[in-house]
C-alpha cells in the first residue's frame, strides 16, 4: 500500500525558507511589511510554491472565530459588467486565502431576494452592488461589515455600510455630454435605465448639471429624457422610438448602458436614420457589445474588475480591523463611430 502523501505544514515552509513559522504566518496573510524584509517574504513565497503549501483554512477559522468567507451580492452575471466586478473580487480574494460565495440576483436586474436566512452564521462580511439594495436591508441589525459598491449618500434603501468604493460616474457622464456639445449638438434627450438606484441616480443628475451649465451659456441647449422598460436592447428600441419620434427630434441619444445604446441604434436604422450623420447614440460601461454593433458605439469604460478588486480590498481591511482607504475610480470617454458632428440646422 502507498504511503499517504505528507501534506506541507507552516513549519515546513519555515524550515524550507530557514525562518521561523512566526515570519511565515506574517508573509502568508500579508502582515509582512516593515516587519520582514521584500528578500526573506519572497523566500518564504517562493518556498510555499514548492513545497505546495495551502494554508489550513478550517484550522485558521476556529483560531480566529471566522470563515475567511465573503458575500459577493450582484445582479445576475448574464450582464457583462458584473462578470468583470466578481473576477476582480474573486482575485484579490483568492490572494488573500478568502472564500467568495456568489448571490447574482435571481430576478437579473434589481432588487434581488433576501440571501441571507441561512447563510449567517458562515459569513464574514458583504460586498454589493446598489442595484441590489433591497435585498441587504436584511444587514441593518445584522452586524455584518457591509462594503457597497457604486453607492453613496441618498442611495436608497441603504443600510449601514463600512466602506464604499465608486467610480466616478458623475464625471463619465460629464464627459459624454461635453463631448457631444463640443460636437454642436444641441437637443439631447436622455434614454435612462427605470431602476431606482443610486448609480443611475448619479448619471442623470451630471447630465442635467453639465447641461444647465451650458444652456447658462447659450439658451438653445435642452435636454428630454424618458426611461425604458427594462435594460434590455429591446427596451432602449422601444424608448429611443419614443425619443426620435419627438418634435423637433432630438440630435444625440445619451444612453445609461450599452445595452439601452444597442437598441437606440436600431431604433434609429428602422427609422431610416443615419448614425452618426442624422443622430448620435453614447453609451455607458464598454461592454463587448460596443464594439460588435455598427458603427461602433461611443461609450464610457467603467472599470469593472478594478471595482470589484477595490471593494474585495476594502472589505479585507474591514475584517483585519484597518480603516478602508475611500476609492473613487476614474473612468474613460472611448469616442467611436456612433458621435459624430451635429449636421441639423
Amino acid at each position: 500500500m502507498t504511503a499517504a502523501r505528507h501534506r506541507p505544514t507552516s513549519r515546513d515552509v519555515a524550515r524550507t525558507a530557514g525562518v521561523s513559522q512566526a515570519t511565515v504566518s506574517l508573509v502568508l496573510r500579508d502582515k509582512w511589511p516593515g516587519r520582514v524584509s521584500p528578500a526573506t517574504a519572497e523566500s518564504v513565497r517562493a518556498a510555499a510554491r514548492e513545497l505546495g503549501y495551502r494554508p489550513n483554512l478550517t484550522a485558521r477559522s476556529l483560531r480566529l472565530g471566522r470563515t475567511r468567507t465573503a458575500l459577493l451580492v450582484v445582479p445576475a452575471l448574464t450582464n457583462e459588467f458584473f462578470a468583470r466586478v466578481y473576477t476582480g473580487a474573486a482575485r484579490v480574494a483568492a490572494e488573500h486565502d478568502v472564500g467568495v460565495v456568489l448571490y447574482p440576483s435571481p430576478e437579473g436586474i434589481g432588487p434581488a431576494r433576501d440571501p441571507f436566512e441561512s447563510a449567517r452564521t458562515s459569513l464574514d462580511g458583504v460586498l454589493a452592488s446598489s442595484m441590489a439594495a433591497e435585498a441587504l436591508s436584511a444587514l441593518r441589525h445584522d452586524g455584518l461589515p457591509l462594503v457597497m459598491l457604486d453607492s453613496g449618500p441618498g442611495a436608497p434603501d441603504e443600510p449601514a455600510t463600512a466602506a464604499t468604493v465608486n467610480p466616478d460616474l458623475a464625471d463619465g457622464m460629464r464627459q459624454t455630454a461635453e463631448h457631444l456639445l463640443g460636437l454642436g449638438h444641441r437637443h439631447l434627450a436622455h434614454l435612462t435605465a427605470g431602476i431606482a438606484s443610486w448609480t443611475f441616480d448619479q448619471r442623470a443628475r451630471a447630465l442635467d448639471t453639465a447641461v444647465a451649465r451650458a444652456a447658462g451659456r447659450e439658451r438653445a441647449v435642452r435636454l428630454t429624457r424618458t426611461a425604458a422598460p427594462e435594460l434590455t436592447v429591446t427596451g432602449g428600441l422601444h424608448a429611443a422610438e419614443r425619443l426620435l419620434a419627438a418634435s423637433p427630434r432630438p440630435t444625440a441619444l445619451v444612453c445609461d448602458d450599452d445595452l439601452l445604446a444597442a437598441g437606440a441604434c436600431k431604433a434609429a436604422r428602422r427609422l431610416g436614420l443615419r448614425i452618426p450623420q442624422d443622430v448620435s447614440v453614447t453609451g455607458f460601461d464598454d461592454l463587448a457589445l460596443a464594439t460588435a454593433v455598427e458603427p461602433e458605439l461611443t461609450t464610457v469604460r467603467l472599470p469593472g474588475e478594478e471595482l470589484g478588486a477595490a471593494g474585495m480590498r476594502a472589505l479585507l481591511a474591514v475584517l483585519d480591523g484597518r480603516t478602508p482607504e475611500a476609492a473613487v475610480l476614474p473612468v474613460q470617454l472611448v469616442p467611436r463611430g456612433s458621435s459624430g458632428p451635429c449636421t441639423a440646422r
